[in-house]
């Protein structure tokens, strides 16, 4: 469930950050996409680690 929230979070960062340098529309949903994959990759690396120390 973090990892969908996060790659959504990321993505909508992505877009907003396309739209505010000028981007037209593939422009933001590339940056939706690598944005939304690396908030995603992050936090999937992030529960693993958590889960490895036993916090989650």
């Amino acid at each position: 469930m973090l990892i969908v929230i996060a790659f959504i979070l990321g993505a909508l960062f992505g877009w907003r950050k396309a739209r505010l340098r000028g981007g037209d529309r593939l422009d933001r949903l590339q940056y939706s996409a690598v944005h939304g994959i690396l908030f995603a990759l992050v936090t999937l690396a992030l529960v693993v680690m958590l889960q490895r120390l036993g916090v989650l």
